[in-house]
């Protein structure tokens, strides 16, 4: 692995969503964040990876029945099988909330298959085997029920509404414990680096607020703070 490759993978496994939110805000983007949605395994709180899309609807009971949705042609069954290694299988449930979009089944294969994780704005079910698998999952509580109780998966790769945020094949999911932030694709390096840079300058400012000094002209930083955070890093190299 080059250098430049290191560093990007330092990146992408340690930038905050909170600093890619606000250098999203700065941009001009302020509706990036998936609100309402946490990890469900303590031992696996951080989410990285392009965007492969899934949508659910309302289920009809013609339709949304167990034999069908175990069926190849299902869009569920579908993506399941198609997300790339690498990538966030992330899934607009329309807001419901009855049923379970995933389980613990589904997402072993995922697992095998080498997906980055998965993300849901409605509920998992199987959550205490979840827990035991070391996998990112986010989503919105837990719930019993399969899916085909109250939705039913439609389609695959095509923009969908995230927790109300639109998300598009191949943009970049990044999750941690503040939660889900979806960058869009042609800005993502971009945003990326810079909320990484972030992190190291706040980690500096808080090593000198913890130091005892006031947060007046440190926080946000000053011109001079600024100065001294570029001396800072040279000395450190």
């Amino acid at each position: 692995m080059s250098d430049g490759q290191t560093a990007t993978k330092k990146m992408q496994d340690s930038v905050s969503t909170a600093s890619i939110s606000a250098q999203l805000v700065k941009r001009g983007f302020r509706t990036r964040s998936i609100s309402n949605i946490k990890s469900i395994s303590p031992s696996a709180n951080r989410i990285f990876g392009p965007a492969y899309t899934l949508r659910y609807i309302p289920m009809r009971e013609d339709l949304a029945t167990g034999p069908k949705m175990g069926q190849s042609s299902n869009p569920q069954r579908r993506a399941i099988e198609d997300a790339p290694m690498g990538s966030v299988l992330i899934a607009d449930t329309h807001g419901l909330e009855l049923s379970g979009s995933f389980g613990d089944i589904l997402i072993a294969r995922l697992i095998q298959r080498g997906v980055s994780g998965i993300v849901s704005d409605g509920p998992m079910r199987d959550i205490s085997e979840i827990k035991k698998m070391d996998f990112p999952v986010f989503s919105k509580g837990n719930a019993a029920p399969p899916s085909f109780t109250s939705m039913m998966a439609v389609d695959a790769q095509i923009p969908i509404g995230c927790g109300g945020v639109a998300t598009f094949p191949g943009d970049i999911i990044v999750g941690d414990e503040d939660g889900v932030v979806v960058i869009p694709k042609d800005i993502a390096e971009e945003v990326i680096a810079a909320a990484y840079e972030q992190d190291l300058l706040e980690a500096y400012i808080r090593a000198r607020v913890e130091n005892g000094e006031s947060i007046v002209g440190l926080y946000p930083p000053s011109e001079l703070v600024l100065s001294e955070y570029e001396q800072f890093k040279k000395h450190k190299s």
